[in-house]
């Protein structure tokens, strides 16, 4: 029997892949168990016991298996933020996008491959909302031989930025899918797991980081937050910012960042300050009205090594007021890759798919006409408000099944008008609902305009794009003019993301190649406009090479 070269290597490719046995391997039990902040105990989903869950360590290029048991009590599945999993879509994560749930009881294993990433990560359960509590951070070391583009820090330190729901989490969530309103908001911040000393009963474990004088520390900062983006500083201390998303910057310096859901900043910390205590601190940054947010601050103390009296309290750092849109804009449009010799950039000159987002919260019912004590919510890309199918799309699209999403997501909105202005119609608050993805031929050059707007008063966006990174090469507030803003496109250094900050009533430029086969999430990284339906998925068909298909599903995927 004749085999041709190209099934032989498939088939060796596949037999690799999910059982290589040099791999290294990690082990995620999903499990409640008790844990006490501000006063009081509650139970809560954790991986191996674990809040923030478990640190995973590799080199660029690696690829590793994690086992994930399920031994809760609710369906879970566990995403890999950031890293492009190349025609592996079926580890990807994203609950009836790419798998059916893990449920209780049940055990799936997923192989992680890394390839371009460099600097940090995270992982997160991307079903329900149980990533409020299920996500840890993932450091990406450069490959072995190689080093850091800046002067190795003496100390590296992962900063998890969290929060701490009082609410059982799955309530809030419930209450979410079915009334479409957040009727509370997270008790405290978190700085890895703890909330700080201006919280009650909270004192005694506030994080403190003992630093020597003349040392520089690598922060890997993480925003794990379900709904909010936060300031972040550290009193009389700059940083300097050398990377995002695992890709390295043009370092610059700052006295805060501004980091939204999803993303993930590192930044050096000289320790050049008189020994004293300093605050580390977080608070938020929205555009909504005092009342509807946390408003609190969640801190850690840097304690420098020494004999001297320090202050008391410490000294504490300057943070932006909560609705400083022009502080976080600024910050974002900071942002430059590296863009040398050793990191070159692959930026799309020739582009072939155009596709512009608007990104809306909408309300589905005419004259307020839901029952209930307030309106329903819902929120859309295009003014379609995603539906979640009954059995995973990828599953769908490789086995062929009919009937489970469609193909006709719009490259454009139906209606072009002032998106920003204050005052729209509300028969254009009404979206429709649907299964809608867009297909991408394999390697296709795509420029992406998300386009924010004012209905319900609008709000700003965290995209998040699975499968791939994209150039952010355009950002500003306003309508996009499509004659004038591609002018200012930076097309020399953009930064290269996996998730960006669209700007309340502003737009945001990307560009990207489609050249990962396989099934990819999109959607905004406030879950809550998640859970409403401001997500879709991309749909990025085979090349004609083997090395350019889709792999075949690996044996344990979990049954719908």
């Amino acid at each position: 029997m004749k085999v041709s070269t190209s099934k032989l290597l498939a088939f060796l490719l596949f037999f690799f892949f999910y059982y290589c046995q040099a791999c290294p391997r990690y082990k995620f039990v999903v499990k409640e168990v008790p844990y006490t902040r501000l006063c009081s105990t509650k139970k809560i989903l954790t991986v191996n016991g674990q809040f923030p869950g478990p640190t995973l360590y590799v080199n660029k290029g690696d690829t590793i298996v994690v086992d994930v048991y399920n031994r809760g009590n609710y369906n879970i599945t566990i995403h890999w933020h950031g890293v492009k999993q190349p025609r592996n879509p079926w580890s990807d994560g994203p609950a009836y996008i790419t798998q059916c749930p893990i449920q209780p009881g049940a055990k799936f294993r997923q192989k992680i491959i890394f390839t371009t990433e460099e600097g940090t990560l995270w992982w997160h359960a991307h079903s329900e909302w149980s990533r409020a509590t299920v996500h840890g951070a993932v450091i990406v070391y450069p490959k072995m031989g190689t080093s850091y583009p800046f002067p190795k820090p003496d100390v590296e330190i992962p900063i998890i930025l969290g929060e701490w729901w009082k609410e059982d989490i799955m309530q809030v969530y419930i209450d979410l899918e079915r009334y479409g309103r957040l009727g509370v908001t997270s008790e405290a911040y978190l700085i890895n797991g703890q909330p700080g000393d201006l919280y009650p009963c909270s004192k005694p474990e506030t994080l403190r980081l003992k630093v020597k004088k003349g040392l520089t520390y690598l922060l890997r900062i993480v925003n794990s937050i379900m709904v909010d983006s936060l300031f972040f500083a550290v009193a009389n201390h700059t940083v300097t910012v050398v990377g995002s998303d695992a890709s390295y910057l043009k370092p610059f310096n700052r006295t805060f960042i501004c980091i939204s859901p999803g993303q993930t900043i590192d930044v050096l910390l000289e320790a050049n300050q008189s020994p004293n205590h300093y605050y580390m601190a977080a608070s938020v940054f929205t555009v909504f009205i005092p009342g509807t947010y946390n408003n609190s601050t969640t801190t850690a103390i840097v304690e420098y090594n020494g004999n001297y009296t320090p202050f008391s309290p410490p000294v504490f750092p300057y943070l932006p007021e909560y609705n400083d849109t022009v502080a976080s804009i600024n910050f974002t449009a900071s942002l430059r890759s590296l863009a040398d010799k050793e990191h070159p950039i692959d930026v799309p000159m020739e582009i072939n798919t155009h596709l512009f987002y608007t990104l809306s919260v909408n309300n589905p019912c005419k004259n307020n006409s839901c029952p209930g004590d307030e309106p329903r919510v819902l929120a859309s890309v295009n003014n379609i408000s995603f539906l979640n199918p009954s059995i995973d799309i990828l599953q769908a699209y490789y086995c062929c099944i009919q009937g489970v999403y469609g193909t006709n997501f719009p490259d454009f909105p139906q209606l072009f008008f002032d998106f920003t202005f204050d005052y729209l119609p509300t028969e254009w608050e009404i979206p429709q609902l649907g299964t809608e993805v867009r297909v991408l031929d394999y390697n296709s050059t795509v420029e992406l305009v998300f386009q924010g707007t004012s209905l319900l008063k609008g709000s700003d966006h965290p995209m998040h794009l699975h499968g791939h990174s994209f150039y952010v090469v355009g950002l500003g507030l306003g309508n996009f003019n499509k004659d004038k803003d591609p002018l200012t496109y930076n097309l020399v250094d953009p930064p290269l993301q996996n998730t960006i900050h669209v700007p309340r009533n502003g737009w945001m430029v990307v560009r990207f190649k489609a050249n990962n086969p396989g099934v990819w999430h999109m959607h905004c990284h406030f879950d809550r406009h998640m859970v409403w339906g401001m997500d879709t998925v991309f749909i990025v068909k085979d090349g004609e090479s083997p090395v350019a298909k889709m792999l075949p599903p690996p044996p344990d995927m979990p049954p719908c």
